[in-house]
């Protein structure tokens, strides 16, 4: 049956544009009218301190993404996690972590350094969850193998990024047909592309099948799942940062020719693949057991502030901050989206 209770909804909630704390008040006005919560990223204590105090629902318990660089395996690692979960208890509700690609190495002293984390986050009354996020690249199956490995931990479950993912397996498949090329390492906008892009539609169509057989794996261990939702395709350029996925799930990937009589492709999920994930995910949990972190990323474009024009009185030049507006109003776009289907609002 559906789930009864509603999963929690939240979006990164970062500056991620250059300008002073106004963009964060502007964040907290969109997030608030929309009801929807906040992932933080934050370095050290001081940070998420600072970010809290633009905590959209301040009732509704936050997610926090720690440094990339916290190695579990390390004493000092571990302390730092702690330390996070002791001082925060009463504010976040899960903080989220990398895999590390160590672990197909030390897989059993992973488990240890797990259970221990696990033991002393027993200990933390009302303590927060630690969700292990695949990012490192390990094969899918070698993360479900993990992440049951690890099924009586009571505090300890995964974050299930679909982009990640869905990249990992569309790399997998399309290197399977052409050993010695990189999907990601295509250009866009190569004419040549042409002779090629068969087969990279072929293999980007594999993701969704991968993701729902991972969701559909992880979720009967009963065990509480954060998912970082996002779209992506191997050859977009879209992103600032670098990367082919952290996409609107409304975006298409342009092409310097026509095919299938479009100049541009469909990306990884798109609205109907969105659908279905989210979908069969409240299927197989209740809601409570579930939290969606929409993890878009910035793309040009720019919006005019409308009500939210005050927040910036100061500013000379708003051209920043109208771009902020314009990623905000793109993130409360697949936020509605969201909200259409099998998911209302928390």
């Amino acid at each position: 049956m559906p789930s009864i209770k509603a999963p929690r909804l939240l979006a990164l909630f970062q500056k991620r544009i250059d300008g002073d704390d106004a963009l964060l008040e502007l964040a907290r006005l969109r997030f608030k009218e929309a009801g929807l919560g906040a992932e933080y990223y934050a370095a050290n204590s001081e940070e998420l301190s600072w970010l809290l105090n633009y905590q959209p629902r301040p009732e509704a318990p936050v997610i926090v993404h720690l440094p990339r660089e916290i190695d579990l395996f390390d004493k000092e690692g571990r302390r730092k996690l702690l330390s996070f979960a002791a001082e925060f208890k009463e504010r976040v509700y899960g903080f989220v972590v990398h895999d590390q690609i160590e672990i197909i190495d030390r897989f059993d002293e992973y488990k240890v350094a797990l259970t221990e984390i696990d033991a002393a986050l027993q200990a933390v009354k009302r303590s927060p969850f630690l969700f292990i996020e695949y990012a490192a690249g390990l094969a899918p199956e070698f993360f479900c193998e993990l992440i049951e490995s690890i099924q009586e931990l009571q505090q300890i479950s995964a974050c299930i990024d679909i982009g990640h993912l869905g990249i990992w397996q569309a790399r997998d498949a399309f290197r399977r047909k052409h050993p010695d090329e990189d999907i990601c390492g295509l250009d866009p906008s190569d004419a040549g592309l042409s002779e090629l892009v068969e087969d990279v539609q072929a293999a980007v169509k594999t993701s969704l099948p991968t993701v729902l057989r991972l969701i559909r794996r992880l979720g009967g261990l009963g065990k509480p799942l954060h998912f970082h939702l996002h779209d992506g395709h191997p050859l977009s350029t879209a992103s600032s940062f670098g990367v082919s996925d952290h996409l609107s799930f409304f975006t298409a990937i342009p092409i310097p020719f026509l095919f299938k009589g479009k100049r541009a492709l469909a990306p990884m999920f798109g609205l109907a693949g969105i659908r279905k994930i989210v979908a069969d995910i409240c299927v197989i949990l209740d809601g409570d057991y579930i939290s969606f972190t929409l993890e878009i990323h910035p793309t040009a474009g720019r919006l005019p502030l409308g009500d939210a024009s005050h927040l910036f009185n100061h500013w000379l030049d708003k051209s920043n901050a109208e771009q902020m507006n314009y990623w905000l109003t793109d993130l409360l776009e697949n936020h509605r989206l969201l909200q259409r289907d099998p998911v209302s609002r928390p």
